[in-house]
């Protein structure tokens, strides 16, 4: 086996990308990205009865919104049945495997005899060392021939070691009567030919392990290593479910957690690494290993998701953060950005960004942006628009006209102007904000006037003052 990582993620194509997959795939790519290695996808579709092309595009659309690119084309496992089948037939010849020709009314027959003797009802088969000469020309299954006798030992870097007796596993069978691989198989064979180093999942798999490792010391393969990592569960210590929240990938998308932030709440979830809470891509892969797994369940924390996502938008690039606020938008149906706000938007990131945790805050903060004139008022910032604010809006344009167009000394005018009148700034900055955004809870009114800049500043002023003539 080749010294360089090899992980992979394996997913079943039955549905959307689980937050828990989601979180089993991160951990592999930050394992195979930090070490140099290669992470590697691959879609168990044999289920061909619940695998659907629009589950497996689900998968593929939420890894790349989780920004989790894995190395070359994504394998097929149903295209790999022959190679699955070559394998169990490879391991009959050579006295691994046997045929078995007993009916599911025998076997049943022998659990029902078994259960009640109070033995085992571990099926074993009579065709386990029958001469093939005796074989008769029925449908047969291939069984692995399962050690009887001492223990496998199953060396998890998460678990540590796990000790199954041997006479607690059965003749698994590798292929079926029609001659197709059953699920254990096809997973040990396609990791063994994908050269994965290291089988990072969910601890719902750790019985398999001991299982596909029948597989890989009956075909004298050099076994991987295994990291078992505990399952997902909700704040009140219950296993994930609806009803704790989203579950899908693409439901946090859409409603609008930066994938960064996501990155670094799912490799929180479960890993630690110090003390540390908040940390970048790079950061984590150059941190991330086994060691820093929990065996405990992680609990799932909307307060601390939001509070990381929030961290990850103040960190975040202009244009980056822009970027992705276009694509939110894209996959949620939101109205496309005008080119002519884009730059706005870029220009004003600095104030959008302050306290949003999720896109749709940060648009929310971009309506004085966004918003056209004439700028419509609602209800709650028309209530600081009365005849007497008007008035202040129509004596402060033209000291606009000739100010300079910096913070300092617009907010030197702007102090000005409100104890000419008697009062404090907060007093005028109600209808600044009413008229510049239509709003009462806006960015700040200086950062508002510098993003629109002072054409487009005066032009919302006079707007407002003009309608004094109106009412």
């Amino acid at each position: 086996m080749s010294h360089k990582v090899v992980t992979r993620f394996a997913p079943s194509p039955t549905g959307y990308l689980h937050i828990g997959g989601a979180r089993t795939a991160l951990f592999n790519w930050l394992y195979a990205r930090g070490r140099g290695g290669t992470f590697l996808l691959r879609i168990e579709d044999t289920d061909r009865a619940r695998s659907t092309p629009e589950a497996t595009q689900a998968i593929l659309d939420g890894m790349a919104w989780m920004g989790l690119d894995h190395d070359g084309e994504a394998v097929s496992q149903f295209d790999r049945a022959h190679r699955h089948s070559e394998v169990a037939l490879e391991m009959l010849a050579a006295g691994k495997a046997y045929k078995c020709f007993a009916s599911q009314e025998e076997i049943q027959a022998f659990r029902d005899a078994a259960r009640a003797e109070g033995r085992s009802t571990l099926y074993q088969s009579p065709w386990r060392d029958a001469d093939p000469a005796n074989h008769p020309d029925a449908p047969y299954v291939i069984r692995i021939k399962a050690p009887r006798d001492g223990a496998t030992v199953i060396r998890d870097q998460v678990q540590g070691d796990v000790t199954i007796r041997n006479d607690q596993l059965d003749d698994m069978v590798l292929l079926r009567s029609d001659g197709t691989p059953v699920y254990m198989l096809a997973v040990a064979v396609d990791d063994f030919d994908m050269g994965v180093t290291h089988v990072i999942r969910g601890d719902d798999h750790l019985n398999n392990a001991a299982r596909q490792m029948m597989i890989y010391e009956a075909m004298g393969w050099p076994l991987p290593v295994y990291a078992h990592i505990p399952l997902i569960h909700g704040p009140d210590g219950k296993k994930l479910s609806k009803r704790h929240g989203a579950l899908g990938v693409e439901e946090y998308r859409d409603m609008g957690y930066p994938a960064a932030g996501m990155r670094n709440y799912l490799a929180r979830l479960g890993w630690s690494h110090g003390d540390d809470e908040f940390f970048n891509d790079a950061q984590a892969q150059g941190w991330f290993d086994l060691s820093g797994i929990g065996k405990s369940p992680a609990r799932f924390d909307f307060k601390k998701l939001d509070n990381l996502c929030g961290q990850h938008i103040a960190a975040s690039e202009d244009a980056a953060l822009l970027h992705e606020l276009q694509a939110f938008l894209a996959a949620t149906g939101g109205e496309t950005i005008p080119d002519e706000k884009l730059s706005l938007l870029e220009k004003g990131m600095y104030c959008l960004k302050e306290r949003a945790k999720k896109l749709p805050e940060l648009i929310d903060k971009a309506h004085f942006i966004l918003t056209n004139r004439p700028v419509e008022v609602d209800e709650k910032a028309a209530a600081h628009l009365d005849t007497v604010s008007r008035g202040m809006l129509k004596e402060l344009t033209p000291q606009l006209q000739n100010a300079t167009w910096s913070r300092e000394p617009l907010e030197a005018l702007l102090q000005q102007a409100a104890e000419a009148q008697g009062m404090k700034f907060g007093k005028l900055a109600s209808p600044l904000r009413a008229a510049l955004a239509g709003r009462s809870a806006t960015p700040s009114v200086f950062d508002m006037m510098l993003v629109l800049g002072r054409e487009e500043t005066i032009a919302r002023l006079n707007d407002a003052a003009q309608e004094q003539a109106l009412t």
